[in-house]
């Protein structure tokens, strides 16, 4: 545990310049090309951090100041993905995640199983999260180390097969890179159904704005520095701030739509030598077979309308929340982390802005319903592992990664609850989507 802990702790940040440089050296490109290229994936990490936490600062009294205002209290509070990940690592679980990801991940491959090699260790955490929050509900280490090997599988296999609509979509820059984070998968299956429904509806049809229609059919107003003045705005107007706090926070939310992309770029500049090495490595020697690098969606989530659309889900969600049938969640600490929602939702919808919006509310109703189911154990692992982070009065903690990731809800109702039945039916599942998956693989799709 001391070991893993010593890892985590050095933060993604630290991580993975150090994995970068490793597999830099590992395929041939040299000290030097290595270590910039692991540095400027650090770099675009630290930026990230930067804008996300002046993103949280703003946002966050802003959310509290409509909480108070329009009474928006719920039973249960969000403590945000830290407490979550902390979680993911209390436990014996946890402690083997990464060795026993690696694992997975090359025995999948080896069978043919997955074409994706999956080095964004620092999300390893989500498969962490499930497996000990299953351990702390069974107290077996095998049922907490089966929920978690079934997660990583599903992951691989939605990672493979939202490949091509990744490379499509984001452009040459992600060619043979897959997206194999657990939050991100989890929302494919609405992406799809959200599209195919909405394509079926007239006049919904016809809807068809993405970033570039914005500039034109807004003109200025579809500029993502202008949208996010106005989000900021109406956001401030709806927390009933002072006219000059209101427009602060809507230059605010402009910088952060200006310079979330920009950092993002970094993580292309520091990946893109070693994606194109590899590639020429794989044709070389490996002739037939084709293999995509996982990595982490902090590569993406620099669209604007991914960040346009979390902006917006904001009030939305804050709102649905209050209303929603037998919720008892009520997303704060988390509601930063929105843009991690639509990474692999943008390549289904095209970008489309209404789609993705859609596909944003559908998920987090569904997302705070699994949240508040799974708040019971939630607390309780936090108590265990480290009890300060819940705030004094309060009994009952979730928060919307991972712990609102219908993904997560799934195989922790189907472990716990139904523990023998539950374990043959995901047993089944995984071994059928990994037999698919290697027909799709053999297709070269």
């Amino acid at each position: 545990m001391s070991v893993i802990n010593y890892i985590m702790s050095l933060g993604a940040s630290v991580m993975m310049p150090i994995i970068f440089l490793i597999l830099g050296l590992l395929i041939g490109m040299g000290w030097g090309k290595s270590l910039v290229s692991g540095l400027k994936v650090g770099v675009g990490f630290v930026g990230l951090s930067v804008i996300t936490q002046l993103l949280s600062d703003n946002i966050g009294p802003a959310v509290n100041a409509m909480v108070k205002t329009y009474h928006l209290h719920l039973y249960t509070l969000d403590i945000g993905w830290p407490a979550a990940s902390q979680v993911a690592f209390g436990t014996s679980v946890g402690a083997i995640i990464i060795p026993l990801g690696l694992l997975v991940n090359v025995l999948m491959i080896a069978i043919g199983t997955t074409k994706t090699l999956n080095i964004d260790l620092w999300n390893y955490w989500h498969f962490a999260f499930i497996g000990s929050i299953v351990y702390f509900a069974t107290r077996s280490f095998w049922w907490g180390l089966f929920a978690a090997v079934v997660t990583i599988i599903i992951t691989l296999v939605g990672a493979d097969r939202s490949q091509k609509k990744v490379e499509q979509f984001y452009g040459e820059d992600l060619t043979g890179i897959s997206i194999p984070q657990a939050f991100c998968v989890s929302f494919i299956p609405f992406a799809i159904a959200v599209n195919w429904i909405v394509d079926r509806i007239p006049g919904l049809n016809k809807v068809d704005i993405d970033a570039d229609k914005m500039k034109e059919k807004f003109g200025v107003i579809g500029d993502p520095i202008v949208l996010g003045v106005i989000i900021g705005m109406i956001i401030g107007v709806l927390a009933q701030y002072s006219v000059a706090k209101i427009l602060q926070l809507g230059v605010i939310l402009a910088a952060v739509m200006v310079l979330i992309p920009r950092i993002t770029g970094l993580f292309i500049e520091g990946l893109s030598p070693i994606s194109k090495r590899t590639q020429e490595i794989i044709k070389n020697k490996f002739k037939g077979r084709s293999f995509n690098i996982g990595m982490t969606p902090a590569l993406v989530i620099g669209h604007p309308v991914t960040l346009v659309a979390s902006l917006l889900l904001i009030p939305i969600i804050l709102f649905l929340s209050v209303i929603i049938p037998g919720n008892e969640f009520l997303p704060l600490a988390s509601l930063s982390g929105l843009i991690y929602i639509f990474p692999l939702v943008l390549p289904y919808t095209k970008g489309n802005v209404l789609k993705s919006l859609l596909v944003g509310i559908l998920s987090l109703v569904f997302g705070v319903l699994s949240a508040t189911a799974l708040a019971g154990i939630f607390t309780k692992a936090v108590n265990v592992v480290q009890a300060s982070l819940i705030p004094a009065g309060t009994s009952s903690v979730a928060s919307i990664d991972f712990a609102a990731s219908p993904l997560a809800w799934i195989v922790y109702e189907g472990v716990v609850h139904l523990p023998i039945i539950g374990g043959i039916l995901l047993t089944v599942f995984v071994s059928a989507l990994m037999y698919w998956n290697r027909v799709q693989i053999k297709k070269g799709l």
